[in-house]
């Protein structure tokens, strides 16, 4: 189910002849040809892109301006986002910039406002924006990226890169206007290396395509658009996050160089990690083009176990204690009794509605057994009941379909609201205490909200359901969402350094412009 929601097949582009932005008009919201207008630059505001040039500001009529101006900045989207419209300030891109495009593109581009609207218009988030992209592109390989982003930067034209359109957050949103990149035609694997275990391969690779790829090898992998938002999950306790299991990338930066961030090496100490700091940026300091891989062997064996608990506090202290006893676990997944009333409710199941722990043990057949073993003796001296584990692999992908499928189960539970999902990450130390008073929050709240975590590494997600309709719960959303904000996770400083990076790579600011970096951060 959750696939057919996350794509959708590619419409038939327009040809060259047809390649004409139409006239705006009035905008609807809905799925109709009308194209919605600019919206407010034609009240004396500056374009988005100048905003983070003061010079280029001061020069458009002895202005000067902050990096930090409300009048001029726009957050678009993000984990702290309730805002259902997201408005923005689009510049109509002219005619000679859609033919400088199509001269080497060819028909891999076009206008036509469905698959703009399309492109534009978030499957999985609640945001909505006034704008959508002028254009949508297709690039077959680097050397297209790198003439794409060289034209949007000469004509000063925003860019939103777009993969496979899982986001829940708002990332492909084009308030802006602009050009759309769509990687998925870029999906080769280039090539493997299975005596080092690496892979290389291009951006638009699915990681469920590259684990069909892989079986006939041995190992397994992960990837997908996860580099840019250095994405993880259940196996992270395991095998670590996206960051870990990229050992170099390629990418298009704003002013169209390709940088390579490092060689095929595991170990360097040269140099500022460059990879490191495109991993995780969100499209907003260029558009990756390459990625090589790190693999891991599957192993021979594995184990899942489930266990139930009376509080929350429990449950997360079995987790910490779990990690601390040095026990090799691939997954400790942790779900609250109204994340389980949900899977009840959407799978018809009969599952206890109390907090519950999910575990995986990998290894030999007796390695892995032995460690379920240890755990459910911890459990048990942390008020742990009906411990349960299976090993044959329609029962375990039978338990591990529960985890799976939980955010789809949440909705089902209020199938007409919308989902805020908060991504806070603590020290182990501090879970037990965090998901407490997080719980005790949400509890109080007349909102439902359900609490997901990847226990063993400190990570927990809120999934706030509400409608984006009523003011009332917009607000208490934002109330329960506020003290889980990217700035008390990094602090102010590392903020400001982020924007000081984002001017120097990107001037124009043409990179997914209004993207992660608050616009209360000021240079």
């Amino acid at each position: 189910m959750a696939a057919a929601l996350l794509r959708r097949s590619r419409r038939a582009l327009l040809p060259l002849c047809s390649l004409r932005l139409p006239p705006p008009a009035p905008y609807h919201h809905s799925h109709s040809q009308t194209p919605p207008p600019s919206s407010s630059s034609s009240h004396g505001r500056l374009p988005a892109f100048l905003s983070f040039l003061t010079a280029a500001a001061a020069a458009a009529g002895g202005i000067t301006l902050a990096l930090c101006d409300s009048g001029v900045d726009h957050r678009v989207g993000g984990k702290e986002s309730t805002e259902l419209v997201v408005r923005g300030e689009r510049k109509r891109v002219p005619n000679e910039f859609i033919d400088d495009l199509a001269s080497f593109l060819g028909e891999n581009l076009t206008v036509d406002y469905e698959e703009r609207h399309y492109h534009g218009t978030p499957q999985n988030s609640f945001h909505k924006a006034v704008n959508v992209p002028d254009v949508v592109v297709f690039p077959r390989s680097q050397d297209e990226v790198q003439k794409i982003v060289m034209t949007c930067n000469k004509y000063k034209v925003p860019i939103v890169p777009y993969g496979g359109a899982t986001s829940i957050e708002g990332h492909t949103l084009a308030p802006h206007g602009g050009v759309c990149i769509d990687m998925s035609l870029m999906k080769k694997i280039k090539s493997l290396h299975v005596e080092d275990m690496d892979v290389v391969v291009e951006p638009g690779v699915g990681w469920i395509e590259l684990n069909e790829y892989l079986k006939p090898y041995g190992p397994g992998a992960t990837i997908g658009g996860m580099c840019a938002t250095r994405c993880s999950g259940s196996l992270a306790v395991r095998y670590g996050t996206m960051r870990d299991n990229v050992i170099n990338l390629q990418a298009v930066l704003p002013n169209g160089d390709v940088v390579k961030t490092g060689s095929r090496a595991r170990k360097s100490a040269a140099g500022y990690d460059l990879a490191r700091l495109i991993i995780g940026s969100e499209g907003t300091l260029g558009i990756i083009t390459e990625v090589t891989l790190r693999l891991q062997k599957l192993p021979s064996h594995s184990v899942v176990a489930m266990c139930n608990f009376q509080t929350i506090k429990d449950a997360a202290d079995v987790a910490i204690a779990t990690m601390l006893s040095g026990i090799q676990v691939s997954r400790v997944e942790l779900l609250d009794e109204v994340q389980i009333r949900a899977i009840n409710m959407a799978n018809g199941k009969d599952l206890p509605e109390v907090p519950t722990l999910m575990f995986e043990f990998i290894g030999t057949e007796a390695y892995a057994l032995e460690q379920t073993l240890l755990v459910q003796k911890i459990a048990t001296e942390h008020n742990g009941s009906d411990f349960v584990f299976v090993e044959e692999p329609d029962a375990k992908e039978e338990l591990w379909k529960i985890r799976k499928e939980a955010l789809w189960a949440g909705f089902a539970m209020k199938p007409d609201h919308e989902a805020m999902i908060t991504d806070v990450c603590v020290p182990l130390s501090r879970l037990a205490e965090c998901i407490s008073v997080s719980k005790e929050k949400l509890d109080a709240s007349p909102l439902t909200c359900l609490v997901i975590a990847h226990a063993g590494d400190g990570n927990f997600h809120t999934i706030i359901l509400f409608d984006p309709s009523q003011e009332d719960q917009r607000r208490e959303a934002e109330r329960l969402n506020h003290f889980m904000y990217l700035e008390k996770e990094l602090g102010i400083e590392s903020l400001r350094t982020m924007k000081r990076i984002k001017a120097a790579l990107d001037p124009n600011n043409i990179m997914n412009p209004g993207k992660l970096i608050p616009p209360h951060v000021c240079i």
